[in-house]
């Protein structure tokens, strides 16, 4: 079954009908959307991201029977050839933020991956995506510094929150995971424009039409 994870790229999109649940888990419940496929918002309950419940989340989403996942994500662009209203697929991640897992009471490594077959799969399905690319996480909540992006722009191209997490807890889990990036803006120090929470939702909303089809399309091949 096919997992969808969203946030913020996802706050405006019109989702599929589905019936919400609880699913307890053993790191806490998290709320899901049940279906033909399993969406799961990743800011549920109001969450900030430096606080998601990210082992809960991604339990939730294998003990629904989910057995891959594709990952929405609202990212700034650390890259000047990247711009606002790009779509990224992440072939890889890393994570300037403490990395969660689920190996807390036994001994467990987890090779991190983005998965190739999903990756490939989303290639096809988003042709004009930029098909290479480093997701660099940082912890939130606030946006990066210009000194930290000027630090950051050699070790990736686009920034964000929360993927490096939901990937790396999908690898414990052996979920096969890969993420779709909404590029909303550049990150300070790389446009003219002022960041703010509320220029992003802005952002965010006048790509819901993009969005949307996006993840109709990945529902229609991978679902």
């Amino acid at each position: 079954m096919l997992g969808i994870i969203g946030g913020t790229s996802l706050l405006y999109a019109d989702l599929p009908e589905l019936e919400k649940k609880v699913v307890p888990t053993p790191f806490g419940p998290a709320e899901v959307l049940f279906g033909d496929i399993v969406i799961l918002m990743r800011h549920q309950f109001n969450t900030p991201p430096h606080r998601i419940n990210f082992p809960a989340c991604l339990s939730s989403l294998k003990l629904s029977g989910v057995n891959r996942i594709v990952a929405f994500g609202s990212v700034g662009s650390l890259n000047r050839s990247i711009g606002p209203g790009s779509v990224v697929l992440p072939d890889d991640y890393l994570s300037m933020s403490k990395i969660p897992t689920i190996f807390n009471s036994s001994i467990g490594h987890a090779s991190p991956s983005i998965d190739a077959e999903i990756h490939d799969e989303l290639s096809y399905i988003v042709p004009e995506a930029v098909k290479k690319g480093t997701y660099v996480q940082t912890d939130g909540p606030r946006l990066e510094t210009r000194a930290e992006i000027m630090a950051l722009k050699d070790l990736g191209d686009v920034v964000g929150m929360t993927i490096s997490s939901e990937a790396t807890i999908a690898n414990e889990l052996s979920i096969p995971f890969a993420a779709v990036c909404m590029v909303d803006n550049f990150c300070h120090g790389l446009g003219a424009e002022e960041l703010s929470y509320e220029y992003i939702l802005e952002k965010s909303r006048s790509n819901k039409e993009t969005t949307e089809k996006i993840l109709e399309n990945i529902i229609e091949r991978l679902g």
